[in-house]
C-alpha cells in the first residue's frame, strides 16, 4: 500500500489495518515455520506497510501534541 493511500485513511481505520496486518504477518510467519509456504515476498510487503502505517499513525500523535502544546 502506498504512503499516499495510507495517509487518506482516518486514524481509527488506520489503527484497524494495522492491527489486521499485524494478525496477518502472525499467521504467515506460522506457515512458514510449519513449511506450508515458501514465498517471503508477501510477508516483506506486509512488513513494510504495517511499518508504514505506523509511522503516519505516530506522525499524527506527534502533531497533535505539539498542537496541544502550544
Amino acid at each position: 500500500m502506498k504512503p499516499d493511500k495510507i495517509r487518506e485513511l482516518d486514524t481509527a481505520e488506520l489503527r484497524l489495518k494495522a492491527r489486521e496486518a499485524e494478525e496477518q504477518l502472525f499467521r504467515l510467519k506460522f506457515k512458514l515455520a510449519m513449511g506450508q509456504m515458501e514465498g517471503l515476498k508477501k510477508a516483506r510487503q506486509l512488513k513494510k506497510d504495517r511499518a508504514r502505517m505506523l509511522t503516519i499513525l505516530r506522525e499524527r500523535e506527534m502533531a497533535e501534541a505539539a498542537g496541544k502544546g502550544k
